[in-house]
């Protein structure tokens, strides 16, 4: 039975004024005989001071629902009142009641008041549903308020689930969409069940969208929560609130980020059919350059590894001795496998500047940045356009990416005025025509400058040898433990990235080997000092052996989040040994990304081991002499 079903507005009463619980039970009992549901009025009150006798119906959080089955009741039914300045109803909690509800059930009605009791008390524990009753101008209001709320109740029972509606929904994605993307969604998740608001977490990770959000559950929900540090598909939030912030503060944050969207502190966001355009200002400059740059780079990556592992194949498939002058092609096989690499690797520095265009201006800068990436890639000078003059490489193609973006949107502004009726034209025609045109002259200005600074970076590098490039490894290495992902971490991953395309391959060895220290050193350190560990951790410490060896950094972050100060200190000096060792030993690496299982197609694999050991054994005494022994109940 519907509780509006037994609700006569009859018996509602708003806005009313009472200064005792007894006088509030008079009232609602009144409402009740309004209805015509009670026979004896003496008899039903003293069943309702039988049943508060045994303890209050005052549940807390602001309600009381009075309760009786008695022979005086001849139909079940529902009395309800809101209290203007509340009243002292000797509630559980000691709060002041503004919402009542008082049910009648007949002796012969079998349960039906404890079934309205408990389909009552899980609609009232939403405070927003409890706001709006109180809020609720007139009877009509009131009852098509429960009416909306108990259908949507009625709809996820009818299902046996609860993700036929969820008030708060989440979209995560990080750069990599290896880790960050799915600690968001899991810590968000997890929030919302214990603040008791079903949540949702679509994940944008490196295998593509998982568990991805319907068109009903945004329409039903309160709000969205971005945690992204790259763009996601935006058009079917149009209307609704959503929260856009970095995806470290999904999992950081996530119950102040819940909260936000239950208390409507969030702005509505408006998509304008061909860009983003978010109300929301909190997201700074900086943090908006780092999202368009890690878009590209997340779309870059799976050309740069896929590519990068079939060279390494190549190379580790041929032999050297038919012709070292053509090592990598001398057998049908190796040549075929190089051949391939080649081909998705030089996509790299287009893929990059073309995602960087369509993070920061949707579907109409893809074209462009991609084509200003191929002019960068290519060193074209207006002396020379076929290009080969100079080496624009990484950095051109990503100050190409960034000027496409903002090209497309300047020429969003400048055709603007234009008849709606020619809205068609600008996305396939005057947009890819004009904007591919510029781009390619700027970049094509540019790229002797970039070249120069390109030229000048690759020779100080390649000039280095001994104390000073090991210090470029110590550096480098280090940075991918200083916030386990984050912007820093992200920072010196995309440094060797960039170096990859310049064929300097070592600087990516000592990144991988830094990036894999933190969960590798904590996990060590569970197994072989475990009394400075509770349980749990000693069990986490265990999959962080895996993570660390496939170069998952992040596995350190629950870690480091509970005891800063110790684990990420340890966690660097662990990464500057292996980095450090890893430049010394003059490994090298095409692949930025795999860990242990491209261990073959690495050059130097034995000594590049023995550098992860040393800093995975450095990294676990440093931080197990900082922490201290547990007590023996904790461990």
């Amino acid at each position: 039975m519907k509780i509006t079903e037994l609700l006569d507005i009859r018996s509602i009463a708003l806005n009313v004024s009472v200064s005792s619980k007894l006088e509030t039970i008079d009232t609602l009992i009144d409402l009740m005989d309004a209805s015509g549901k009670i026979t004896n009025v003496k008899d039903y009150k003293e069943g309702i001071l039988k049943r508060e006798s045994l303890s209050t119906t005052g549940i807390g959080e602001g309600i009381a629902i009075p309760h009786a089955q008695v022979a005086a009741v001849k139909k079940p039914g529902l009395a309800a009142m809101t209290i203007k300045n509340g009243v002292d109803y000797e509630s559980l909690d000691g709060q002041p009641v503004y919402l009542c509800f008082m049910i009648a059930a007949p002796v012969d009605g079998g349960n039906i008041h404890l079934q309205a009791l408990a389909k009552l008390s899980t609609l009232l524990m939403d405070e927003s549903f409890r706001q709006k009753l109180i809020d609720a101008k007139t009877p009509r209001e009131f009852l098509d308020i429960i009416d909306k709320q108990e259908a949507l109740k009625d709809a996820q029972e009818k299902n046996g689930k609860m993700n036929n509606f969820y008030r708060v929904l989440a979209v995560t994605a990080c750069p990599t969409g290896i880790a960050h993307t799915f600690m968001a969604a899991e810590n968000l998740t997890k929030a919302g069940e214990e603040m008791g608001y079903p949540l949702k977490a679509e994940t944008n990770g490196a295998d593509g969208a998982q568990n991805i959000l319907t068109q009903s559950e945004i329409d039903a929900s309160d709000g969205i929560i971005i945690a992204a540090d790259k763009n996601v598909e935006m058009s079917r939030f149009d209307g609704k609130p959503v929260l856009s912030v970095s995806v470290t503060q999904g999992i950081q944050k996530p119950k102040e980020l819940i909260q936000k969207i239950i208390d409507h502190q969030v702005p509505i966001y408006h998509h304008d059919g061909e860009e983003m355009v978010e109300n929301s200002t909190s997201e700074g400059v900086g943090h908006s350059i780092y999202k368009h740059l890690m878009n590209g780079v997340s779309h870059m990556l799976p050309f740069v590894i896929g590519g990068g592992i079939l060279i390494a194949l190549a190379f580790l498939f041929d032999d050297y001795s038919i012709n070292p002058a053509n090592f990598g092609k001398n057998t049908p096989l190796a040549a075929y496998l190089k051949t391939i690499g080649e081909q998705a690797f030089g996509l790299m520095l287009p893929i990059l500047a073309g995602y960087i265009a369509m993070s920061i201006a949707d579907r109409p800068g893809l074209a462009v940045g991609f084509i200003g990436g191929i002019v960068a890639k290519m060193g074209c000078t207006f002396a020379n356009p076929a290009g080969g003059d100079v080496n624009a490489g990484f950095l051109g193609a990503l100050l190409a990416g960034f000027l496409g973006g903002y090209l497309v949107l300047g020429l969003k502004k400048v055709f603007s005025h234009l008849p709606k009726s020619l809205d068609g034209i600008k996305p396939i025609l005057i947009y890819p025509v004009l904007g591919i045109l510029i781009v390619s002259v700027l970049t094509t200005f540019i790229n002797p400058f970039v070249g120069a600074i390109n030229t000048g970076l690759s020779n100080m590098l390649n000039s280095m040898g001994g104390t000073s490039k090991v210090l470029l490894g110590i550096v480098v290495a280090g940075m991918q433990s200083t916030d386990m992902g984050g912007p820093i971490n992200k920072a010196s991953y995309v440094f060797a990235t960039s170096q990859l395309a310049e064929g300097n391959f070592e600087i990516m060895a000592a990144v991988m080997a830094g990036g894999m220290i933190p969960p590798l050193a904590i996990a060590l350190s569970t197994t072989l000092f475990k009394n400075r560990w509770t349980k749990d951790e000693q069990n986490s410490g265990l999959v962080n052996y895996v993570m660390g060896l496939a170069f998952i950094s992040e596995g350190a972050i629950p870690f480091a989040a509970k005891d800063p100060l110790r684990v990420i200190p340890s966690c660097i000096a662990g990464s500057a040994v292996a980095g450090g060792l890893s430049m010394f030993f003059g490994c090298s690496l095409r692949a930025p990304h795999g860990g242990i299982f491209v261990l073959p197609t690495i050059g130097n694999p034995l000594m590049y081991a023995l550098a992860i050991i040393a800093g995975m054994i450095v990294g676990c005494m440093v931080l197990s002499m900082l922490k201290k022994p547990l007590k023996e109940e904790n461990c």
